[in-house]
């Protein structure tokens, strides 16, 4: 436990401002989010049955994304990657092992949420110009499904992540299945255990696929 509390207390040091604010943090993802829901939604005009299916399918898809991301470049140094790698593995998992998963106050949100540069890269980057070529191939209320599947995902990932990092007396473990879902988690923050199981952080439909789901 003192060695976690030597590398918090210089990581906060050297990486979080005396300027950062945990909760605008959140609340930029929020409103980022949220705002492309909206938009998407009033743009939606008597969608048919298949163009609903779009929805189940950008669900699988961005699970997948979120397994491939986090068994790989996450967890494995790749040079084009470097800073992915150093993020999640050498400061992420040392910042919190099976430990002690609990972050302390807000601003250590800095170090579980993505940074808003890269919610703002994601979405120019990945959701505009795939939900184009679902436009094109399809329509436009397969494109607002898309993306607005897409960042409800995203939304649901950020949440949920930081949730499995508040105590676990926190009221927001009243949700059912949450605790399930920490645990999974927790599993992974295990050094050991880290590189081959529960890659999946939201729902894990690709760690049951793939055979790396390990439940207790």
């Amino acid at each position: 436990m003192e060695r976690i509390e030597i590398f918090r207390q210089r990581f906060r040091a050297e990486n979080i401002s005396k300027n950062y604010r945990g909760f605008i943090h959140l609340a930029f993802i929020n409103v980022w989010c949220v705002a492309g829901i909206v938009i998407c939604a009033v743009n939606i005009h008597h969608p048919t049955f298949w163009q609903w299916m779009v929805i189940p399918f950008t669900f699988l898809y961005t699970n997948l994304f979120e397994y491939i991301g986090h068994r790989f470049p996450m967890h494995h140094r790749y040079n084009s990657l470097k800073a992915v790698f150093k993020r999640h593995t050498l400061q992420h998992h040392h910042f919190f092992t099976d430990e002690n998963m609990n972050c302390e106050s807000a601003d250590d949100f800095k170090i579980i949420l993505f940074p808003p540069v890269l919610l703002i890269f994601f979405s120019v980057c990945f959701v505009v110009p795939v939900s184009l070529l679902v436009y094109y191939l399809f329509s436009q209320n397969a494109a607002m499904f898309f993306i607005a599947t897409t960042l409800t995902y995203y939304l649901n990932y950020e949440w949920l992540h930081l949730s499995y990092h508040l105590p676990e007396t926190h009221f927001v473990y009243k949700v059912p299945g949450l605790k399930t879902l920490r645990n999974l988690h927790h599993q992974h923050h295990n050094h050991k255990a880290m590189d081959q199981y529960n890659f999946n952080i939201t729902y894990p439909v690709f760690d049951i696929i793939f055979g790396t789901l390990k439940s207790r």
